[in-house]
């Protein structure tokens, strides 16, 4: 009998064992479920990435088909008299629903009283919305800022002035100045206009030859609005013939393509791209025929 205690003891031991195992490997198993549920839930329930704001579309799509066009002919009588082209030069671009321009100038012969030179140049540049340059508006208005400061920059400009010109596009500003070359003084005016993604650069202006006298500044900036005028009202008469499709994303899709003529020239008006200029086609030729008194 003393025997068999100690017998049944440990065998009643040793059955205990594996039943604290399994315990404990119950316990173990459903701590790690809990982790791997805790993760899976986790990473279904993971934020998604915001969406980037869609640039504003730009308000035109192109440009007048004929730059020289964007000028009345009334206009360009008055302001270029005996213009050599009536019909204006337009200068050279690689994509004109981009960048345009054309220009005028002529001598008109007076006779005893002199001659009068006018040169008259108008340059159109369009931006389109590019979702990581910006919106056409965008970078239309820093644009117009740089011309505005390329204008007051002109090289041997004398007595520079700069005031906003009211009622030319949704904004305008008038550059003037005097300046001498080819031994005559000239008097320039430049309209720097912005109507949405649109910037419109006029410059007119103005000298007098072989005892002609020099044009009043302030003829030269009244011709110079109205011409200016004339070109933002035609910017905008483009965009009422030729409406964009509703939904239509053409800006936001060429902005890359566009931007390689503003990097090649820093997105500078048509005037680099005018075939004629106002030295190139200087008057001195013309007026040698009536000697200056």
């Amino acid at each position: 009998m003393h025997r068999s205690a100690p017998r049944l003891s440990r065998i009643l031991a040793c059955a205990a064992v594996p039943v604290m195992l399994v315990a404990v490997g119950c316990s173990s198993d459903s701590g790690s479920d809990g982790k791997k549920n805790a993760g899976s839930s986790a990473s279904g329930t993971a934020p998604a990435k915001p969406s980037e704001p869609t640039v504003e579309p730009a308000k035109f799509s192109d440009l007048p088909g004929d730059p020289c066009a964007t000028i009345g002919k009334k206009t360009i009588k008055d302001l270029v008299p005996d213009a050599k082209k009536k019909g204006g030069t337009a200068g050279k671009s690689s994509d004109l629903s981009l960048r345009s321009s054309c220009s005028w100038n002529g001598l008109d012969d007076k006779g005893l009283k002199g001659s009068q030179y006018r040169w008259l140049d108008v340059g159109f540049t369009r931006f389109e919305s590019d979702q990581a340059l910006g919106s056409g508006a965008e970078r239309a208005t820093a644009d117009y800022t740089k011309q505005i400061a390329k204008a007051k920059a002109a090289e041997g400009a004398e007595k520079v002035a700069a005031e906003a010109a009211a009622g030319i596009g949704e904004e305008a500003t008038v550059v003037t100045y005097g300046l001498t070359k080819t031994d005559e003084d000239f008097e320039y005016a430049t309209v720097v206009a912005r109507t949405g993604n649109v910037v419109v650069t006029l410059t007119y202006n103005g000298a007098g030859y072989a005892g002609g006298k020099t044009p009043k500044s302030a003829e030269i900036v009244e011709g110079a609005q109205q011409a200016a005028k004339e070109a933002i009202a035609a910017v905008e008469k483009t965009a009422e013939a030729a409406p964009p499709a509703e939904g239509d994303d053409k800006d936001a899709g060429k902005g890359a393509e566009g931007d390689k003529d503003d990097k090649k020239d820093g997105a500078e008006s048509g005037q680099k791209e005018t075939a004629g200029s106002g030295a190139e086609d200087s008057p001195k030729e013309k007026a040698k025929a009536t000697p200056k008194s």
